[in-house]
């Protein structure tokens, strides 16, 4: 199932992702009346084709789902009635030419923002940055964190969530800053502490480790070891167990936190277990047995049983980020404009020998972030979206040959001399080109077969 729901949302994010990619040249093109062929989304076999508008531009869905073209009208490839050379693009003017090949990543930023925009309109549920176990001798803690602070902000910037922390300290290590953190303890005190990330490598931060690379950890949320809902079916209603019991001992070992006893339950799939539950002043023992979930020998135990949260335990820990309108869009301008700066930022450590080439991802480990985004909810699919927007964007304005960036980059050379580039300079910048994206595309693949079986 994880596989099939990876699979699907890998298809439906990038179906969506090219498809307004390739609208923006589509529509751009059309308000330049430049003559539309076929608009295909994806490669290979044709799956679907329809016709339409005045033009009968087809419209393509292919096999194979890494891409999409818009064909226009064009001298270079194919007769032209003479009636209608005025709507080929090649003979359109030098700005109409730009604009419409730079439409399709433009229009990958717009989405980006639009995405982050309902993202911040509607908010998001996040963890209160509060700092847990600081490592010793760890950067963190020569710096001064200490266990229970609060991080408030970072360089100024205020820090609702964990999820804001990490973004900020991840730009910040790209560009090896030394950060200022404004913090505060239980007892109201507010401190600033300075931290140099320049020892913090782009490897570590990829690898997601960053948090331990500075020490740092996020506090745990202890909640007690009581049932707070029983779900219908599960092996934990079949046992007897009732809302409000709580989990006193299990095999004779005692249990503290509900993390405790989900994490027994979890390594206990099919065992029978031996509970001694207070409820109401009373010891009652309990046998339970795990249901066994999962496949391919990897199984883990599961009762169906939900924790009880004490009224306003959440609020302590958790706090909704959500913005108005106006601020949120403002925002989401801000954001995609940091994920762009932070992309190229990466890509030009990888190409001067900073960062490793390993921090590459190709289509399989894309589906994997698909899938495990859209297992967690709408908004954080739609984040993942966003961030392959963003490099969608960013990717495809690189100066490469095939590329959207090197068509343009073409043109700034023929505004620079008069006249365009020959086609036989453009043949080998094709095939330049052709050779940097099979290579790059190749190391992306090893990553993803590395990731997947080392």
């Amino acid at each position: 199932m994880d596989i099939i729901q990876s699979i699907f949302a890998f298809i439906i994010a990038l179906g969506v992702l090219i498809t307004f990619h390739e609208f923006g040249h589509y529509w751009v093109a059309r308000r330049c009346d430049v003559k539309i062929l076929r608009f295909s989304i994806g490669f290979g076999r044709t799956l679907y084709k329809k016709h339409f508008s005045q033009d009968n531009t087809e419209f393509v869905i292919a096999a194979l789902p890494l891409g999409g073209y818009v064909k226009m009208l064009d001298e270079r490839e194919g007769e032209v009635r003479e009636e209608e050379k005025t709507r080929s693009f090649n003979y359109k003017p030098l700005w109409q030419r730009f604009a419409i090949v730079s439409a399709g990543p433009v229009f990958n930023f717009i989405f980006a923002i639009i995405a982050y925009c309902i993202i911040f309109v509607v908010g998001v549920n996040g963890l209160k940055p509060i700092i847990g176990e600081v490592q010793p001798a760890s950067i963190s803690d020569r710096a001064g964190l200490r266990y229970g602070q609060e991080i408030l902000a970072i360089n100024g910037d205020q820090t609702l969530t964990w999820s804001m922390v990490i973004d900020t300290l991840v730009n910040h290590t790209v560009n090896r800053d030394i950060i200022n953190i404004d913090v505060i303890d239980h007892d109201g005190l507010k401190q600033r502490i300075e931290i140099d990330l320049s020892k913090i490598t782009i490897d570590d931060m990829a690898e997601g480790q960053l948090l331990e690379s500075l020490g740092l950890s996020v506090i745990e949320l202890n909640l007690p070891a009581v049932v707070g809902e029983i779900l219908p079916d599960g092996a934990a209603e079949k046992s007897g167990l009732l809302n409000h019991d709580e989990i006193i001992s299990v095999d004779g070992f005692p249990i503290k936190t509900w993390g405790e006893w989900v994490e027994l339950i979890r390594n206990s799939p099919g065992k029978k277990l031996r509970l001694e539950v207070l409820r109401e002043d009373n010891i009652v023992v309990i046998d339970v047995t795990p249901d066994s979930i999962g496949s391919q020998g990897k199984k883990t135990g599961r009762i169906g049983a939900a924790a009880f949260a004490p009224e306003g335990l959440f609020d302590s820990y958790f706090v909704i980020e959500s913005y108005a309108l106006p601020q949120a869009f403002f925002k989401s301008i801000k954001k995609t404009w940091e994920m762009s700066v932070l992309t190229l930022r990466v890509l030009g450590r990888m190409i001067v020998g900073e960062a490793s080439v390993k921090n590459l991802s190709g289509p399989i480990s894309i589906a994997q972030y698909a899938g495990q985004s859209a297992g967690i909810g709408l908004l954080a699919f739609l984040s993942f979206m966003a961030i392959v927007s963003v490099s969608l964007g960013v990717l495809n304005l690189l100066p490469v040959p095939l590329l959207d960036g090197g068509h343009l980059m073409y043109y700034i050379v023929e505004l620079a001399i008069g006249k365009p580039v020959s086609e036989s300079i453009q043949i080998l910048g094709q095939q330049v080109g052709m050779v940097l994206l099979l290579g790059l595309m190749s190391i992306a693949f090893y990553n993803d077969i590395i990731r997947l079986f080392g």
